[in-house]
């Protein structure tokens, strides 16, 4: 999608349909959700099918709806892909399941992912980004977003647990999930495409699981670690093992490729921010910031209304899906001056709700922005400049906002 916005004086919301994958792929949803935002806070839209969801898009409201599980459970579903069919993961996907239950399995997970339990893995990681820019240095194309794909994989592989054999695989599967209908994902229908990914997921963690339980002693991953927490009394069942393991591969391998991808074309683009950077490597935390607001990349997540609720000046009949979208409160100017400025000084910037919020807030956050403020720290200490060498192809979803394709050629700085 269009990360910079162009006018909305012609759009009319009636005939809006925020389900239209052009809208993403070639479009500018941007544009729309500035006149929600001031015109339809709540938005309520029907389906060809009459399968029906109501949008929020202002900041606080999109905080309200993640914050308050009292109010919008995840216990129905949370992705939109997902609308109208009832998760039959909740209660057991910690996605999928609203405190107490989420909260204690969050707090064993996490205890491996705050910022201080991955500050060892820094070095580690440092290596991975280095090679993984080491071949745009010598000067040719160099495809980002579709390399940037592997990103995750390469720097969470092996805290994860996975061999490296293994990961293109489960890259493309857990793309193929986020993007069912993008045709470098697509197997067959959106449908099959999503059944067979997600079958495929689960399947290769649990037998992961049993590999793991047969060989005994612990390797110190984090899929390891999951197999021995604890949740209340008891510990977790071995289908929420391969759920939960399922929901960190898609946590670990989708977002962070399109906050690179999004954010280095934002750096082509405005070349004085990138110089700035580069002139000032203090900003580069900031950097990370601004362009996790930028780029949005999980662009909504859903709720459900446990009754009818007042909410952006409307009401949600209980039961009924509400879609919080990301990547407009992200772009309200009410916490964000000028939203569609990209400014890598910008002190509002870490107010975004890129990693969600709430009780759901993304718990791989802290290793997401340690790897994003690696992977700026090398390319800035690597490279002179950086031009497009194509068109950027946007990613076919609307649930994921990014780019299969960014050709990129890169000067390599040289060094005193």
């Amino acid at each position: 999608m269009r990360l910079a916005p162009g006018t909305g004086n012609d759009i009319d919301l009636g005939r809006v349909d925020l389900f239209d994958l052009d809208l993403y792929t070639a479009g500018d949803p941007h544009a729309i959700w500035d006149v929600m935002r001031a015109t339809a806070p709540l938005h309520h839209q029907v389906l060809p099918d009459g399968r029906e969801f109501w949008s929020v898009t202002r900041y606080d409201d999109v905080c309200r709806v993640l914050g308050d599980h009292r109010e919008f459970t995840s216990e129905r579903g949370t992705v939109v892909t997902h609308l109208g069919v009832d998760d039959v993961a909740a209660g057991k996907l910690m996605t999928s399941t609203d405190p107490p239950r989420h909260t204690q399995v969050r707090r064993a997970i996490g205890s491996r992912l705050t910022a201080r339990a991955v500050a060892p893995w820094e070095d580690r990681i440092r290596q991975a980004v280095v090679r993984f820019l080491e071949p745009a240095l010598d000067g040719g194309s160099f495809d980002l977003a579709e390399r940037a794909l592997l990103l995750p994989a390469i720097v969470t592989g092996p805290i994860l647990g996975i061999p490296e054999r293994d990961w293109d695989e489960l890259v493309q599967l857990t793309a193929m999930v986020t993007a069912p209908s993008d045709p470098h994902f697509q197997h067959g229908s959106e449908a099959a495409t999503l059944a067979i990914s997600h079958h495929e997921l689960v399947t290769y963690v649990t037998e992961w699981v049993g590999r793991r339980r047969s060989a005994g002693g612990e390797d110190g991953s984090l899929l390891d670690h999951l197999m021995n927490v604890r949740a209340g009394d008891a510990p977790l069942t071995d289908e929420e093992i391969a759920l939960d393991g399922y929901s960190i591969l898609l946590g670990a391998n989708v977002t962070t490729p399109h906050t690179v991808s999004g954010t280095v074309h934002a750096l082509i683009e405005r070349p004085e921010q990138f110089q700035k950077a580069q002139a000032d490597p203090s900003l580069v935390p900031n950097l990370v910031e601004e362009g996790l607001r930028w780029t949005s990349a999980a662009c909504n997540f859903m709720r459900y209304a446990v009754h009818d609720t007042e909410i952006g000046g409307g009401t949600v009949p209980a039961l009924g899906a509400v879609v919080a979208w990301i990547g407009s409160a992200n772009r309200d100017d009410s916490q964000f001056p000028d939203p569609h400025t990209f400014d890598i000084t910008r002190s509002a910037a870490k107010r975004h709700v890129a990693f969600g919020f709430g009780p759901h807030f993304c718990i791989g956050g802290p290793l997401a922005r340690l790897t994003l403020r690696v992977f700026f720290e090398e390319l800035l200490q690597r490279f002179a400049s950086i031009e497009l060498d194509g068109e950027p192809q946007h990613l076919r979803s609307f649930f994921i906002a990014g780019m299969t394709h960014l050709p990129i050629v890169a000067q390599k700085r040289q060094t005193p």
